[in-house]
């Protein structure tokens, strides 16, 4: 699987902390292996991100992305639960 980054993604993973990008890595291997695995909570969206998904990075903070075919994705934007979806 191809996954790419929009340049409004890479700015917020620039602004993370180095714990949470740890996180963010540890997450994105076990999406690699598995992107429907558990611990990822992957899920759909709704309202204006409809046609997107959602991942869990750790408690608060989701990475969403979209299926651009069966083979690659692109990480849309990543943050807190209220700054994505409020």
């Amino acid at each position: 699987m191809k996954v790419v980054f929009h340049k409004n993604f890479l700015k917020d993973y620039a602004r993370l902390g180095a714990q949470t990008k740890e996180s963010f890595e540890k997450r994105l291997e076990l999406f690699y292996a598995n992107p429907y695995d558990v611990k990822l909570s992957n899920h759909p969206l709704k309202g204006k991100w409809f046609g997107y998904r959602s991942i869990n990075i750790t408690g608060d903070l989701r990475a969403v992305y979209k299926e651009i075919n069966d083979q690659e994705v692109i990480f849309i934007a990543l943050g807190s639960h209220s700054h994505l979806y409020g």
